[in-house]
């Protein structure tokens, strides 16, 4: 089994920083590809950013030069590095490695 758990969210203003993590474990032979989603109630799953198992990056427009996807693989933590927030960033952001996904943790963004 494989347990995802995120963490570092909360709230602040718009035009701040705010980085978050992702904490895989149990039977797992590496951290593989890891993804990061948002959620808004009421809306769907959206992609966020995205790291490979070799390093290779990629993100959402919305996102791009202000959010930073990065790994630990010796303590198999990802971090999503998030710059000049904006209030359209608000949302549940959750950690996906596979068929895996974590709780989520909550980050708001006030105007």
């Amino acid at each position: 089994q494989v347990e995802v758990v995120e963490s570092g969210g909360g709230l602040v203003q718009a035009g701040g920083s705010l980085r978050l993590s992702c904490a895989v474990s149990g039977a797992v032979f590496g951290l593989n590809t890891i993804a990061w989603y948002r959620q808004v109630p009421g809306q769907s799953r959206d992609f966020v950013a995205i790291i490979t198992k070799r390093g290779a990056t990629n993100y959402a427009g919305s996102v791009k030069g202000r959010i930073t996807i990065s790994r630990d693989s010796a303590r198999n933590v990802i971090y999503l590095q998030m710059n000049s927030l904006k209030p359209e960033d608000t949302g549940v952001y959750y950690c996906n490695r596979e068929e895996s996904w974590g709780q989520g943790t909550q980050v708001t963004v006030s105007s």
